[in-house]
Formats: structure tokens, C-alpha cells, sequence
């Protein structure tokens, strides 16, 4: 059968009915986003766009169902910033958890949940739910590790903690996958709090002014494609694990 790939940047899939390679694909990638501040001049869909960017790097290496992003999620901790919009935890649990009836209905054996907010916690909890009935195998991708290993890949020597938000790492991603939404300034954001031990329950405006908390000054295009096209081959690993259990 004809693979017909989807234009790169693309925000939205591109596949018909028809597109039996992809949509009879044996595993589905969903990304899933949020709609918050990220500083002044990254834009509220970053979370968005970058979990659409990993989908897609997964898709150049895998064959995968490709599903549109949920672009809102679970961002309680930004919600003193103008512009944040969220769900409730029990309403995203309930969109993933009926995509996934949904799909295993269509005959798909596993779902990748592309996770690009890290305050979308509730997934964790969803995906070890779900996967107790063992219908269609669930995981969330990138793990902690995942993203540690690709700012190594990438040479960035920042750590996950050190930049959490609207720094190296996301600005890198949205350099390469889609620079048109990057306003000029993110070369003078750069904002340091190494102890955010309340950040959960106060809300990170207890930490930054400026919603940044890392090092946008570092970013290049050449890190973001290094990230994502680890991110894409490195998915190989839970693919497999996905894959394997449900036959």
C-alpha cells in the first residue's frame, strides 16, 4: 500500500479514510498539550506544538496512526498568568480514557500518549489505570529519562530542573519545528530558581515574573532537531514493550 506522509509542520494530520498504512497502523500516537503562559515571547500553544513535534519526529521513524492534539490540559499552576486556560484532571482523564475505547474499537492494539505539559500528572495515573483491563496498551512518552537523554544528544548541558519552562529546551524545539511562532526578545529572558519546592500547590508565579524559569539565551535550531529526532528514534524502546504485551 501507498504511504502518503504528512507535509512537515503540519499542525493537523493530513490522513483520509483510505490511508490504510497509517490508519490500520497497529499503534497510535497521541499528543497531548496544554494552553499556558510561557514567558513573552513563546506562545500559549508552546506545550502544544512541541508535543506535535515529537509525534511527528516519532512518525519519520515508525509506522503510527497519527491522532490530532488535545491542545488543553491541566495548568492550575499557571493560572495567575493572563492567557491560561485548563481542564480539570478528571475531564482529560476522561478524553484520553474514551479515545482509547475509541480506538480499540477501530482494531488498534497500543496508544503512545505524546505528553508535552508536565503538570498533566493525571496521565500517569490514567495510563496505569487503563492498562490494568490490557484492551489496548497504553504509554507515556517522553519519560523524565527520555528527555534527560535527549538534551545530552543534543548538547545541552541544562538539566530537566535547572530549565523546566520556556527555556533551552522548548525554545530549541520551537526554533526548528515552528520559528514563526517565536517572538523576537527570548535571547534576554533568562531567569534562574534553583528552589521551587512549593511550585505544585502555590503556582510558579511564586518563582518568576516572567513565567520563564531557564536558559532560552542557550537555544539554537540545531539542539531543537538534535532533540527531536532522538525523541523520535527513541521511541523504538517503548514501542516494542507496547507491542510485544499486546500480541
Amino acid at each position: 500500500m501507498t504511504q502518503h506522509p504528512a507535509p512537515p509542520g503540519l499542525l493537523l494530520p493530513a490522513t483520509t479514510t483510505t490511508d490504510h498504512d497509517e490508519v490500520r497502523a497497529s499503534v497510535a500516537v497521541l499528543p497531548i498539550g496544554a494552553f499556558e503562559q510561557h514567558g513573552p515571547s513563546l506562545p500559549l500553544v508552546t506545550d502544544t506544538l512541541i508535543a506535535i513535534a515529537i509525534a511527528d519526529a516519532i512518525s519519520q521513524h515508525h509506522q503510527v496512526f497519527r491522532l490530532p492534539a488535545i491542545t488543553f490540559g491541566c495548568s492550575h499552576e499557571h493560572s495567575a498568568f493572563p492567557g491560561t486556560v485548563s481542564l480539570s484532571p478528571a475531564t482529560l482523564a476522561a478524553v484520553v480514557t474514551d479515545i482509547r475505547t475509541s480506538l480499540a474499537q477501530q482494531g488498534t492494539s497500543a496508544l503512545i500518549v505524546v505528553n508535552g505539559h508536565g503538570g498533566n500528572y493525571v496521565l500517569g495515573n490514567v495510563v496505569q489505570q487503563v492498562n490494568a483491563d490490557g484492551a489496548v496498551r497504553v504509554g507515556l512518552y517522553p519519560s523524565r529519562a527520555d528527555w534527560a537523554e535527549a538534551r545530552h544528544a543534543a548538547g545541552i548541558i541544562s538539566s530537566n530542573h535547572d530549565d523546566m519552562h520556556a527555556g533551552e529546551l522548548e525554545t530549541s524545539i520551537l526554533l526548528v519545528a515552528h520559528p514563526s511562532y517565536v517572538r523576537d526578545g527570548w535571547q534576554g529572558h533568562d531567569h534562574i530558581a534553583p528552589d521551587r519546592r512549593y511550585l505544585t500547590t502555590v503556582g510558579i508565579g511564586a518563582y518568576t515574573t516572567s513565567g520563564v524559569i531557564g536558559y532560552p539565551s542557550r537555544a539554537t535550531a540545531a539542539k531543537g532537531h538534535a532533540v527531536l529526532d532522538h525523541l523520535g528514534q527513541a521511541a523504538h524502546a517503548l514501542i516494542t514493550l507496547l507491542t510485544s504485551q499486546s500480541t
